[in-house]
C-alpha cells in the first residue's frame, strides 16, 4: 500500500439484539456487534468468528498462507449449528472440534504441522442455580469481562510467556515484549484432540464481555479496551472504535473483535 494513501477506516457493523424468558420467568436480553479485518501487514484474514446467540467465538487461525483460514473457518462452520439449536454445553463444543479437526485433517490444503486455530468465545447456559455465562478457551485469544469500572480477563492464555508468568520467570511487562510471545501451547488442529477450558461467569446487567484474537491485544492495551468501551455504549460503535485503533496502532495480525452486552437482567442479586 503506498504510503501517500490513507486506508480507509473499518464500517460500523451492526448491533444485534435477542431477548428471552428464562425457566423462572426472568426476562434477559443481550445485544452484540461483532467485526473482523486483515489488518495493515497480513494479505489474507485467517481469522473468523461467530455471533449467533447463545454463543459468541472468535477463532484465529495459523499455518502456511491458507492452512490457518481452513482451521478457523473449520471450527467456526461446526460450531454454528451447535448455536441454531441453542444447546449449547461443553459436550457439544467438543464433538463439534472433533469433527472440524477431521475436517481440518481432511482438507487438501492441510499441512500436518502448523494447521490450527485458537478458539475462544463465551455462551449462555441456564442452570438449576440460574444463568451463567460460560467462557470457553484454546490458545491465546481472549474474552474480557467489564463489570462496572473493572476489565477483567476471563480466560488465561495458552503460551508459553504465559507459563513463565506463572512459574515467576516472566513478569506481565515483560510478557508483553517477549520474543516467544507468540508461541501458543494449545490449538484445535489436526495434530491431536483438544478440549477448551471453560469457565463460568455470573450473569449481571451491565456486564459487558470482549471476545478478541490476539490481533486487537497486541495493539491496545487492557486499559485501551476499557477506555473505548466506557466511551461508546453500543456495542457497534465499542467494535468500530477498538478496531480503528488496532489498525491504526500498526494492525500488525488480524483483528477480530466482538462486544456483548447483557442489556437486561433481573436475577436474584438485582431483585
Amino acid at each position: 500500500m503506498p504510503d501517500d494513501i490513507t486506508p480507509a477506516a473499518p464500517e460500523r457493523p451492526e448491533t444485534h439484539r435477542h431477548s428471552v424468558t428464562l425457566a423462572d420467568g426472568t426476562p434477559l436480553a443481550v445485544r452484540w456487534a461483532g467485526q473482523t479485518d486483515p489488518g495493515r501487514k497480513r494479505e489474507n484474514n485467517q481469522d473468523a468468528f461467530l455471533a449467533h446467540f447463545p454463543l459468541f467465538v472468535v477463532a484465529d487461525g495459523m499455518g502456511g498462507h491458507v492452512g490457518g483460514e481452513i482451521a478457523s473457518q473449520s471450527v467456526v462452520g461446526r460450531l454454528g449449528p451447535v448455536a441454531e439449536r441453542g444447546a449449547v454445553s461443553p459436550e457439544a463444543i467438543d464433538e463439534a472440534l472433533t469433527l472440524a479437526v477431521h475436517d481440518i485433517t481432511d482438507h487438501p490444503d492441510a499441512t500436518d504441522e502448523g494447521t490450527g486455530t485458537t478458539l475462544t468465545g463465551i455462551y449462555l447456559d441456564e442452570t438449576d442455580d440460574g444463568p451463567t455465562f460460560v467462557a470457553l478457551n484454546v490458545g491465546d485469544s481472549r474474552v474480557y469481562l467489564q463489570r462496572g469500572d473493572q476489565l477483567m480477563q476471563v480466560t488465561t492464555d495458552h503460551s508459553l510467556v504465559q507459563e513463565l508468568v506463572a512459574a515467576g520467570r516472566l513478569s506481565e511487562e515483560e510478557a508483553e515484549t517477549h520474543p516467544y510471545s507468540n508461541v501458543i501451547t494449545r490449538a484445535v488442529g489436526p495434530t491431536e484432540a483438544v478440549t477448551p477450558d471453560y469457565v463460568r461467569v455470573d450473569v449481571q446487567q451491565g456486564d459487558r464481555y470482549v471476545i478478541c484474537s490476539d490481533g486487537l491485544t497486541k495493539e491496545l492495551t487492557d486499559y485501551g479496551i476499557l477506555h473505548f468501551l466506557h466511551e461508546h455504549a453500543d456495542p457497534a460503535d465499542a467494535v468500530q472504535q477498538m478496531m480503528t485503533a488496532a489498525l491504526e496502532n500498526g494492525g500488525r495480525d488480524n483483528v477480530s473483535i466482538i462486544v456483548v452486552d447483557v442489556e437486561e437482567f433481573a436475577g436474584a442479586s438485582e431483585a
